[in-house]
């Protein structure tokens, strides 16, 4: 994670920048998540927490973006135990979502990019069919930033393995997809592999990390082992 201020988008066609305090109340619409579509250009999501000096913010990579079925396309982030859309992340002690932030260009915006609005638009027209159950598939996409999964007994021992893929059901629960090593029949193993298996139905599933974190998990980095200890508490 890397810290940012609005210094930073000198650089911006002014156009393109946008009021990241607006006056607006953030939308807390819940509606359900009807289609995926995974980040491949390092867009990320702005947040800030306690800890952070007025007007500074960390950034997080952005692991897809998700049309609702409302018609509004939100970025989505492995947060805690879930995928998130960045919008609901709301908690000013830990993650207040500010806004999204394009590091090739140092700009600074609150909506989703119109390419990705057009994509998920015309994806869910083209693919749109009736509903059977709710708990059907509606797409899985691969998983693109090196998530990790842990797992722990509630003991001080845990295991972090990597998500394979993120599959959507129709109801709009999105599931992380982990590899059941004893049940691989070819490789590599692919999303929709019979192999794969939804992490929150492993009892000893706590929490995602990004890549980065996950490695430092395993490097035993001492603060971030120190971190990890908290959320166990």
């Amino acid at each position: 994670m890397t810290t940012l201020t609005p210094a930073n988008n000198k650089n911006c066609d002014t156009n393109n920048v946008v009021d990241l305090f607006p006056t607006k109340t953030p939308t807390t619409s819940k509606h359900r998540i009807i289609r995926l579509s995974p980040e491949y250009d390092g867009l990320c999501m702005l947040y800030s927490n306690a800890g952070c000096e007025p007007g500074m913010f960390y950034s997080m990579t952005i692991l897809c973006w998700g049309l609702r079925d409302n018609g509004e396309v939100v970025g989505m982030v492995p947060w805690l135990n879930k995928l998130m859309p960045c919008d609901q992340l709301n908690d000013e002690e830990h993650c207040q979502y500010c806004g999204y932030y394009d590091d090739a260009t140092d700009c600074m915006f609150s909506e989703a990019p119109p390419h990705k609005v057009l994509e998920l638009e015309t994806a869910a027209d083209y693919f749109a069919a009736e509903q059977t159950n709710e708990t059907d598939i509606a797409q899985e996409i691969p998983e693109t930033m090196g998530t990790h999964a842990m797992l722990s007994d509630g003991s001080d021992n845990f295991i972090l393995t990597e998500v394979l893929s993120w599959r959507l059901l129709h109801n709009g629960t999105i599931q992380g997809m982990l590899i059941d090593e004893q049940n691989i029949s070819v490789t590599p193993v692919l999303p929709g592999d019979p192999c794969l298996y939804p992490a929150d139905t492993n009892p000893t599933f706590c929490y995602y990390f990004q890549h980065h974190i996950a490695n430092q998990i395993k490097a035993e980095d001492p603060e971030i082992l120190a971190a990890i200890g908290v959320l166990f508490e």
